[in-house]
């Protein structure tokens, strides 16, 4: 069976019809890779189209502001992929005037950008002969020869890396990437594969051996973090406490309410008891309301938040906190589950 002819006589029956599929331009290649990258296109499709709509170039991109790109960032989760596009979005502008790179060489020097993204826009916008390699072609080639070496192991992602470019076509690169990717995204998929439909079923290791759930191996190198965070909703009439977070965690430079993080989940009335607690609290303070806890969930964190609404707040605040109008709110880059519950809470 000649298998990579037979993905591409699929693809042509059953690709979806995807914006950045109808161009060639390195920049629209580059804005859809990285929204997409952990994301699915379902999800990805309306920021790659408020993106593209707000910044039509690399040079519009790299003149906006990043608190302009994380506001429109703002619940697609990896904001640092938001930050990286700013910093490549102006090398971009000042190293090569504004025009995209396509060349593989030039594509991996810059910022947010490692081998599969290079790979993917070379290959995409300059039909450069270089096999994309991302989850689901790993998928698609662990599951059809039998390949059980974890994915995620040095050795792995190079035994995968020779084979995907042993089987590239280099008459079209661009349409056989595309082909396994789409093939894994639509078909192979990691549950509940449509193998009654596969056109490549007689030929896959997976298939015959019964081995669908057990390929691609992974190495669980995961390990989760638990937090509990605490924020403080404190409001002056039409202003609400705000505040800005810095650099070395997660959501950085994103906006916040004032937060109060502690080891284990905490009854209300203890966590207002810390000291850290303190600088916000008067003696006219009173606990308005109390939310249900939420988890949200990170690749490497699970966070368990809970928002509490203080009364009767009098004492200025200092440091980095500052006062804002509601109304001003969603202008502001928020971590989603903050936006979430402002927007139900100040509705």
């Amino acid at each position: 069976m000649d298998f990579p002819n037979e993905l591409l006589h699929w693809y042509h029956q059953n690709k979806r019809d995807l914006p950045w599929r109808h161009t060639n331009d390195a920049y629209v290649i580059w804005l859809s890779e990285i929204i997409l990258q952990q994301t699915r296109v379902e999800q990805g499709l309306p920021y790659f189209n408020r993106f593209l709509e707000k910044y039509p170039t690399v040079s519009d991109f790299a003149a906006a502001t990043e608190d302009e790109v994380l506001n429109l960032w703002q619940g697609l989760g990896y904001y640092s992929r938001g930050r990286n596009m700013l910093i490549t979005a102006r090398l971009v502008q000042e190293q090569y005037g504004g025009v995209f790179p396509s060349s593989w060489e030039q594509l991996i020097k810059l910022k947010g950008i490692g081998e599969y993204t290079a790979a993917a826009i070379a290959s995409f916008a300059g039909n450069e002969p270089r096999a994309v390699v991302d989850g689901n072609v790993y998928r698609v080639l662990a599951r059809y020869f039998g390949i059980d070496e974890p994915i995620n192991s040095t050795q792995g992602a190079k035994t995968f890396r020779k084979l995907a470019n042993e089987l590239l076509n280099r008459n079209e690169p661009a349409l056989h990437n595309q082909a396994m990717m789409e093939f894994g995204a639509l078909l192979c998929k990691p549950k509940n594969p449509a193998c009654g439909i596969c056109p490549v079923r007689e030929g896959c290791y997976a298939f015959k051996h019964n081995a669908i759930t057990t390929l691609p191996v992974k190495l669980n190198k995961l390990k989760i973090r638990k937090r509990f965070f605490n924020y403080l909703l404190i409001k002056d009439g039409d202003l609400i406490l705000m505040h800005k977070r810095g650099a070395g965690d997660i959501w950085t430079n994103m906006y916040q309410l004032p937060l109060i993080e502690t080891a284990e989940l905490m009854e209300p009335h203890h966590v207002l008891d810390l000291p850290a607690a303190k600088s916000f609290l008067s003696e006219n303070t009173s606990v308005k309301a109390i939310s249900a806890v939420h988890k949200h969930v990170l690749t490497h964190q699970h966070l368990y938040v809970r928002f509490i609404e203080l009364d009767g707040f009098k004492n200025k605040p200092t440091g980095d906190f500052f006062f804002i109008e509601v109304k001003k709110i969603k202008n502001l880059a928020l971590p989603q589950i903050i936006f979430i519950f402002l927007t139900k809470f100040l509705n």
